[in-house]
């Protein structure tokens, strides 16, 4: 459906968020109605959300500054079990202090996105799973799922046809995650479930749920799984997964990663990942040559704006200019202390990179030096094992080092 009347859905499909909906007229009228309710799940795994999540999050903060409320569900009783989604094996099972330091730091990261005191929530599913008598949840719940239906789902079938074993404690989620919508329907008038596309047989499952059980009408909405233009998976790199705290990816790593953004995408992320106006948008994406790199910039600035303020944005992109265009040591790059006693002694360079996070492993390393991409203090090296120590430390107090052009990583000596 196009011609949406309620802004919500306006801004989410001129932005490139929307991929399927249960009903979209009937959430457009009651969206343009005003004061909406939806919320998306998620799970916490890990102390910090990565890239991967940010569509999401997008979501959810184009809700409330459209007249909706969002709700930002933390999975601490689901967490306790793990999404088996389209995964080979089960996830770690994680205790109740971890999962919820996890939760208190994801926190942080939402209260940048949606505003807690104009009305956002951000609620917690173990507030009613922990409290569930298992057969009473049984008779009422689990009659309305079938093990047929279930068994069709990409998910499940997925981790069989692998012959990859799939544990009754990880087939319960689904009822569970089909439970929470009903939950919130009750306590929150919640109508709206969003999520990726990957989970449209779970947004499914709790609409049928609330309709058998409360004979309530519910909506589900997702957004296409993204990949960049070469087909990789948003959210990686070679070195692992692009946090959103600070404590897990320093902040110019972040606006790093944006600005090495391939030039097919910038127009599409600048959508999604930034609150620029729709016609400036289309102007960055228009730039060619050499310009592209202009609206590069101008991405990881405001996408890194959002996550970690304007203020720190703006630091790590004249850090980047610094090293990039002046070719000097910027206090703002990323860096590791080395005790002086080793730095005496000498490392060699590919460990020494490896261990700065230049690349994910001594092997990387090696073929990065061997292949010409590695530098220390802005001068090329073509040996792996060429020993670096204390003598490279310049005047500035540091040694730099360089994968490439758009990678440096600062050696402090402890």
């Amino acid at each position: 459906m196009t011609g949406f009347r309620s802004d919500f859905l306006r801004t989410l499909e001129a932005r490139g968020f929307i991929h399927q909906a249960t009903d979209a007229e009937g959430l457009d009228a009651l969206a343009a109605k005003g004061g909406l309710t939806a919320y998306i799940g998620y799970d916490a795994t890990a102390d910090s959300l990565h890239v991967g999540h940010l569509v999401q999050i997008m979501m959810l903060r184009w809700l409330q500054q459209t007249g909706g409320r969002p709700i930002a569900l933390m999975g601490g009783g689901t967490t306790k079990i793990g999404d088996p989604s389209f995964r080979d094996d089960a996830r770690p099972l994680l205790d109740n202090a971890t999962i919820d330091g996890n939760i208190a730091s994801i926190r942080r990261v939402f209260s940048r996105f949606l505003d807690f005191e104009a009305g956002a929530i951000m609620a917690n599913n173990a507030d009613w799973l922990d409290e569930l008598a298992y057969i009473p949840f049984l008779r009422e719940v689990g009659r309305h799922f079938t093990i047929n239906r279930m068994l069709s789902f990409d998910s499940v079938k997925l981790r069989l046809d692998r012959e990859q074993p799939l544990t009754f404690l990880e087939f319960n989620y689904m009822i569970l995650q089909g439970y929470d919508f009903l939950e919130l329907a009750r306590r929150h008038d919640c109508v709206l479930q969003m999520g990726g596309s990957d989970q449209w047989g779970n947004i499914v499952n709790g609409i049928d749920l609330a309709r058998r059980i409360a004979q309530r009408e519910l909506y589900g909405l997702t957004s296409p799984l993204l990949t960049t233009s070469s087909g990789a998976k948003m959210g990686k790199t070679a070195a692992g997964a692009v946090w959103l705290n600070e404590e897990r990816l320093p902040v110019y790593d972040y606006w790093q990663y944006w600005r090495n953004t391939e030039d097919a995408d910038v127009g599409r992320f600048l959508k999604l990942f930034t609150e620029l106006p729709l016609e400036e948008i289309e102007r960055l994406a228009a730039l060619g040559g050499a310009e592209i790199n202009d609206a590069k910039k101008i991405l990881a600035t405001e996408a890194t704006a959002l996550v970690h303020g304007r203020e720190k944005a703006e630091a790590a992109a004249e850090t980047a200019r610094q090293a990039f265009e002046q070719g000097v040591s910027a206090e703002g790059l990323p860096s590791i202390d080395v005790p002086a006693a080793e730095l005496t002694a000498g490392i060699q360079a590919f460990r020494l990179f490896a261990r700065a996070g230049l690349a994910a492993s001594n092997g990387e390393a090696r073929r990065l030096i061997q292949g010409g991409g590695g530098r220390v203090n802005d001068a090329a090296i073509a040996d792996p094992e060429q020993v670096i120590g204390d003598r490279d430390i310049g005047a500035d107090g540091v040694i730099k080092l360089s994968a490439g052009r758009k990678k440096h990583a600062l050696v402090r000596p402890a």
